[in-house]
């Protein structure tokens, strides 16, 4: 019956998706209006004087680029319980992440910033629907492998994990349809908890799962193995729908659709603790639509220029197709002038479609070649292709003074599900692929700066067990493609 009486629901919101699409460049300049008479009389606005902000040009004079180090001190008025810091009256939640020289961020989510994140989830798989017509993922039983519900207090302010915090926000409508039961989803330990998980949802009319896909992959390993079937669809017939973001498919594809015995249509979107950036809205055309109309006010900065002074900062009508931006961004929680530290490239301006290229952390320029993700995943597809080969997990490190002598060169760490049968020609064959992705990276292997890349097979499971010890196995973590040091090859070889 919820697929039946759903269904007009979600041709009104493809409707409005398309709207907001065609409208974008206005709809983000009523944003940055908005966002700033709202936030004026508050502390951050006072210290930046939005009360003088007419146009993009007095917005860029007053606000500074920044990420968390910047925005650390009002954070902490705010978790001190000081109101109306960097937004009107406090948050209702923190998401709580790791990851900065800081230790934890304390993000904040406000009354008005929350509709980003479960409404634009709810508009991805509603649009689906208008625009595949199949919801009968409806009426049966999804999952979300996420994080902990469980919620802490800070000065009266609501604080976990942004999966757990959107957990919160599923209707009442909803719940009924949904796994693991609330007490499993509270396990810590993932696998433990995972166990429980294939407990509770190896007899159910599974329809949707939803998750970052190597630790989907791990979910589906371990209900083959209890289960004795041979494919997911075994398992689960009426399985209809993947939703994944945080990463890119690509790499996980040929894994996971073996273990599904199947491609099952999917849905990839761009959540993250900040904001819920992008979703996808089309089956058939490139790129995930920016959600332009949310509460966000984004800006775009290229990326070589992340690291200038005074870099270019663009608003959405600046950006041209096939460019690497820095995505930085304005919202209704409360933050201002935010690099995440993503960058994006936009695949199509009418309307405004982008993919996701990489961290601008996550990247090797030990010799000023400026390798980034995209460009190492799309070397490694090709190259996997190729030779017919299957990769569970990979990072690359440089080695800028090896052990034994020579040349520096690109060390790829790669866990084989399905291992090349001649080795030395698949890293020929990689390396050549990462000339035609990177002409700063080829220009240093023609000119003997660096010898061609070393791929160093791990064992088995290596990656997991490195993401164990760092604490951040499962839920929303991902292991970095790239590093321009060598802690995390260091971690896989212990």
């Amino acid at each position: 019956m919820k697929s039946y009486l759903l269904k007009p629901y979600a041709h009104f919101v493809r409707r409005q998706v398309r709207n907001v699409s065609e409208r974008a460049v206005l709809a983000q300049q009523e944003t940055m209006g908005d966002l700033v008479r709202t936030a004026r009389d508050t502390a951050f606005g006072k210290d930046h004087d939005f009360a003088s902000i007419r146009n993009y040009d007095d917005f860029k004079a007053r606000v500074p680029i920044g990420d968390y180090e910047y925005f650390k001190p009002y954070a902490d008025r705010i978790k001190a319980g000081e109101r109306d810091v960097s937004w009107v009256g406090r948050p209702k939640y923190f998401a709580k992440t790791s990851g900065t020289t800081s230790g934890v961020k304390y993000i904040p989510l406000t009354r008005e910033s929350i509709p980003n994140h479960f409404g634009t989830a709810r508009n991805a798989l509603f649009n689906y629907i208008a625009e595949t017509g199949k919801s009968k993922w409806l009426d049966g039983k999804m999952i979300f492998l996420s994080g902990s519900p469980e919620m802490d207090e800070t000065n009266g302010i609501l604080t976990g994990r942004l999966s757990g915090i959107v957990n919160h926000q599923v209707p009442a409508w909803l719940r009924t349809n949904q796994l693991p039961s609330y007490e499993t989803n509270c396990i810590e330990d993932w696998e433990t908890k995972l166990e429980r998980i294939v407990d509770e949802t190896i007899n159910a009319d599974m329809r949707l799962i939803s998750g970052i896909p190597p630790w989907v992959q791990m979910y589906y390993e371990r209900l083959l193995q209890r289960s004795g079937k041979s494919t997911i669809l075994e398992l689960f017939p009426n399985l209809e729908m993947f939703v994944y973001g945080g990463v890119n498919f690509e790499p996980y594809r040929d894994a996971l659709e073996e273990l599904v015995g199947g491609r099952i249509p999917s849905v990839e979107t761009y959540p993250a603790s900040e904001g819920f950036i992008a979703f996808q809205d089309s089956q058939h055309e490139e790129g995930l639509l920016l959600n332009a109309d949310s509460g966000i006010f984004f800006e775009f900065i290229p990326a070589g220029e992340i690291f200038d002074e005074n870099p270019t900062r663009l608003s959405l009508g600046q950006v041209e197709t096939g460019v690497n931006y820095a995505i930085i961004l304005n919202t209704n929680a409360g933050l201002w002038g935010y690099n995440i530290g993503d960058t994006v490239r936009f695949v199509s301006v009418e309307p405004y479609r982008l993919v996701v290229t990489g961290r601008i952390k996550h990247f090797i320029s030990a010799f000023g070649e400026h390798v980034i993700g995209k460009e190492v995943e799309l070397a490694m597809a090709e190259a996997a292709a190729k030779h017919n080969v299957r990769v569970t997990e990979f990072t690359v490190a440089p080695q800028v003074s090896p052990p034994e002598g020579g040349l520096p060169y690109h060390e790829w760490f790669v866990e084989f599900d399905r291992p090349p049968v001649n080795a030395e020609a698949f890293s020929r064959d990689l390396d050549a692929a990462m000339t035609r992705q990177n002409i700063y990276y080829q220009d240093l292997i023609k000119g003997a700066i660096l010898k061609p890349l070393v791929v160093s097979p791990t064992r088995s499971g290596a990656f997991r067990d490195y993401m164990k010890s760092q604490g951040k196995l499962g839920g929303q973590n991902k292991v970095p493609r790239l590093s321009n040091d060598r802690k995390i090859a260091d971690g896989l070889q212990r």
